[in-house]
């Protein structure tokens, strides 16, 4: 560690500018941590989670180292030279020995090793600790997938800590490998060029969720009985890319805060405010997603409320009409129970019966059968059952 603090501060210049951008990054700098007893750094842990590390100069590659140890060693012996290293969820030794090697802040290490982190910017002494979201869309799922990613930018080194398949940091290299007026701007370049990556990412991931939200419409006046799960699924993406996409405007506005009174390169200038618009129009674009999935919601619970009265209102109908037919059924087998009694009594064929030897006995059994039924009818008819 003496050895790396002997080196000098500045190389062409650009050092300082970043040390004093730093200080304007964050409204409530942090106090640089307490001096610690000179003990021996731990040994460079080596495993498949170092992506790529790389040496740069004047924003050419001069190196590629192929173990953390070789590329402290290298970046002791160059003090114009810039380390760019690339890691992908690091074992904790290995996030130990970044820190020992470039003197990290405790929580910070502690973030990027636990992961689950809100998007924020922090600085501590010299570094830039910085928290991403990035996010890329599933078309096969029809889902947004959400990955996380630290950034440890310092005066002549840049560390990325990917937890998640987003961004393609790989991508990011090649583009500012190939335009070196661009990386020979330092960390603060390679950092612009990280957040860029991040925020065109939102796109397709925006595109993605408009046309979810007008399938949505389509199924919601289709009256597909799934959608309301499918409404509430998306919703939950939003508020989660909506996380992810707010805190960045705050964070680029600060980056941008302190662009005229700590000399940041105009170029650089012109990309980051780039950015900034981008990062405004998505944020613009994810609220409004949020309040139209709020909207459809209440539209499809006045539909279903609607279609459930109208099943309500048919199912009064049949039974109405049901009980109506039940009353006609009712009437008639009423009436044409009357001259069954009547045949019944006089067909017992007792002995000593009334009426059983009686010349009128027939005429007066059919005609009281008539007067019965004549007189039934008469009733039902003014209740209206029949």
């Amino acid at each position: 560690m003496s050895e790396r603090r002997a080196r000098p501060a500045v190389g062409n210049g650009r050092k300082s500018v970043w040390r004093r951008a730093l200080n304007q990054a964050t409204t409530t700098p942090a106090s640089p941590p307490a001096p610690r007893p000179e003990a021996a750094p731990p040994e460079p842990a080596e495993s498949g989670s170092v992506v790529q590390a790389a040496l740069y100069r004047d924003g050419i590659r001069i190196s590629a180292p192929e173990s953390l140890a070789d590329t402290f060693r290298e970046l002791r012996d160059d003090p114009d030279g810039m380390a760019w290293i690339g890691l992908a969820r690091p074992t904790e030794s290995e996030l130990l020995s970044l820190a020992a090697e470039f003197d990290l802040h405790p929580l910070a290490v502690e973030d990027a090793l636990e992961a689950h982190q809100r998007p924020k910017l922090e600085r501590y002494g010299d570094t830039l600790f910085v928290v991403l979201r990035a996010a890329r869309y599933l078309d096969a799922a029809e889902e947004v997938d959400f990955g996380e990613l630290h950034v440890f930018v310092g005066p002549d080194f840049v560390i990325t800590v990917r937890h998640g398949a987003a961004p393609d940091l790989s991508a990011v290299r090649r583009r500012m490998e190939e335009s070196p007026e661009l990386l020979k701007l330092g960390p603060e370049a390679v950092l612009y060029a990280i957040l860029d990556a991040v925020v065109d990412g939102y796109a397709p991931v925006v595109t993605g969720v408009q046309n979810d939200i007008d399938e949505i419409e389509t199924e919601v006046f289709r009256g597909d009985p799934e959608v309301s799960r499918r409404i509430y699924e998306l919703s939950r993406e939003t508020v989660e890319f909506q996380r992810a996409t707010r805190p960045l405007v705050g964070m680029l506005h600060s980056l941008m805060a302190g662009f005229a009174k700590y000399g940041t390169d105009e170029e650089l200038q012109r990309y980051l405010r780039d950015v900034a618009d981008h990062v405004t129009h998505t944020s613009e674009r994810v609220d409004s997603f949020r309040q139209a999935l709020t909207e459809i919601l209440t539209v499809n619970a006045t539909l279903v409320t609607q279609q459930q009265n109208a099943e309500m209102r048919a199912l009064a109908e049949a039974g109405f009409e049901q009980n109506e037919e039940i009353k006609k059924i009712s009437s008639w087998a009423a009436i044409l129970f009357a001259p069954t009694l009547v045949g019944t009594i006089y067909g017992m064929n007792f002995r000593e019966m009334p009426e059983l030897h009686w010349a009128l006995g027939y005429p007066f059994a059919i005609i009281l059968m008539a007067i019965v039924c004549t007189s039934l009818y008469v009733i039902f008819k003014r209740k209206d059952w029949l």
